[in-house]
């Protein structure tokens, strides 16, 4: 091989290397994505035995960047309750998020509702993840009606007293680790 064949080859050779250690880097960063500060995620039914058609879903975030504060957290949870033909649902956009374990509680300010009087009221909701028939408190439980729930905080839900329909829940939390 000459000369000229020789440099050409391993100039080629080191352009490879540097391609290959460049891919990796991108790989590499891209496999180290922090893992959100805390979540809770998921759709379930509640149980009744008079048979109401009962579901909350979630999809509430408090991104890495934001571990030591919950009111940053972002997302949507939905609600819907009929019972005999009559009932609302409601969605609210989260304002707060704690986790702790397998328990969450999330609150938000409802932004679109059927029921009169809903939209602008705070509510909370609390989950317990249980893995097998998961569970699920709201603000409203000593109310009945969120609109009747005044001057609620932010990140207030109540115990998880509901149990979830067997098969329907699917709620997923992510633990919360905050630095302080």
């Amino acid at each position: 091989m000459n000369r000229r064949t020789k440099t050409a080859v391993l100039g080629l050779g080191a352009a490879l290397l540097v391609t290959a250690g460049a891919t990796g880097a991108v790989a590499s960063a891209a496999g180290e994505r922090q893992r959100e500060a805390a979540a809770l995620t998921g759709r379930a039914k509640l149980y009744r035995s008079a048979g109401d058609d009962i579901t909350f879903s979630f999809d509430a975030h408090l991104a890495a960047k934001d571990t030591d504060d919950p009111l940053r957290a972002t997302g949507t949870f939905e609600w819907s309750h009929y019972a005999g033909g009559d009932g609302a649902w409601a969605k609210a956009e989260v304002d707060c998020l704690v986790t702790g374990g397998k328990v969450a509680v999330v609150s938000g300010v409802v932004t679109d509702s059927d029921l009169p009087g809903a939209k602008g009221k705070r509510v909370g909701i609390t989950v317990h993840d249980t893995g097998r028939q998961d569970r699920l408190g709201y603000s409203w439980a000593s109310t009945g009606n969120p609109v009747e729930t005044k001057d609620l905080p932010k990140c207030v839900g109540s115990a998880p007293f509901e149990k979830v329909k067997k098969g329907t829940g699917d709620f997923t939390v992510v633990p919360w680790n905050p630095k302080f």
